[in-house]
């Protein structure tokens, strides 16, 4: 490991002043997710003495991959790794590019005859979500086309370039891009369109807005009021039902523990019969006598 770096530092010294003339800047842009290959150099690895990528993230992390003295030595540790074709051409090899590889990629590299320093700034596309839509405004229809949160900005034109305006936000790197096209009530809007265009895209993508199925405030209001008055409809029926049905059991209740009344008319003229009969017995008895 020793060897190694004391190796890097003598390359890095002794060549300082060639590369600071030589310098050769770029400036690349990949789809996100994809695999991405850096080369900065054309000599196959049997003619390279030393190559080196030093990386400089956007969050102003710093890491090394490179290649001396027939060792490789990867610092980054986070997927990247120098790989070779089958000619033996060195290169850098990014799996599945994302946000957090973009930044400044500068490749030192020293072979037989001659050496290189290139400065490659990698960046990331993304591609936006895209909508359109038709709407009504007062005497005109109005036809909006959207991109949001495409990496970089992307471009929308109309085929009718008539009143047109546009808006663009961006935040953290992502852009929105919003166009709206201003057209008088009854214009002929079946062959509207609108195209947008993207980095991240090979062809321009067409989009025909359609007309929007918006909901009025009285629609709204009409479902919330229908929605109350069902709800305290069956707030009443079940007081209706409830109440009586308590003051049934109540009722019933109070009859159960109250003692149960003797049938007077019942046992009356049954004792009458016993005395009418027991006189007439006793009359019998004293004609015998």
């Amino acid at each position: 490991m020793r060897d190694t770096m004391w190796i890097y530092a003598v390359f890095t010294f002794l060549l300082s002043e060639a590369w600071s003339m030589d310098e050769v800047v770029s400036y690349v842009a990949f789809n996100q997710g994809s695999e991405v290959n850096l080369t900065c150099i054309n000599e196959t690895r049997k003619e390279v003495l030393f190559v080196s990528w030093n990386i400089e993230f956007k969050n102003k992390r710093i890491c090394r991959i490179s290649f001396i003295d027939g060792r490789s030595d990867d610092l980054c540790k986070d997927g990247k790794s120098l790989w070779n074709t089958s000619s033996g051409l060195s290169y850098l090899h990014i799996p599945n590019i994302s946000e957090t590889d973009e930044g400044q990629y500068k490749c030192e590299s020293v072979y037989t005859g001659g050496n290189d320093h290139h400065v490659i700034h990698v960046a990331i596309t993304v591609p936006p979500s895209v909508s359109a839509w038709i709407y009504h405004k007062d005497n005109k229809v109005v036809a909006v086309c959207k991109a949001e949160r495409g990496k970089p900005a992307a471009n929308i034109s109309w085929n009718h370039m008539e009143n047109v305006s546009s808006v663009q936000s961006g935040s953290n790197g992502y852009f929105t891009v919003e166009s709206r096209l201003e057209l008088l009530e009854g214009m002929n809007t079946e062959n509207l369109s609108c195209a947008i265009s993207h980095p991240s895209w090979e062809r321009i993508r067409i989009i025909v807005p359609k007309l929007q199925k918006g909901h009025s405030l009285w629609l709204y209001a009409l479902i919330v009021g229908l929605i109350i008055v069902i709800s305290a409809g069956l707030l009443v029926f079940a007081q209706k039902k409830i109440i009586p049905f308590r003051r049934c059991q109540q009722s019933n209740l109070t009859q159960s523990k109250s003692p149960p009344a003797e049938d007077v008319e019942e046992v009356e003229p049954y004792a009458s019969y016993v005395q009418r009969v027991n006189s007439i017995y006793n009359s019998s008895a004293d004609l015998f006598t």
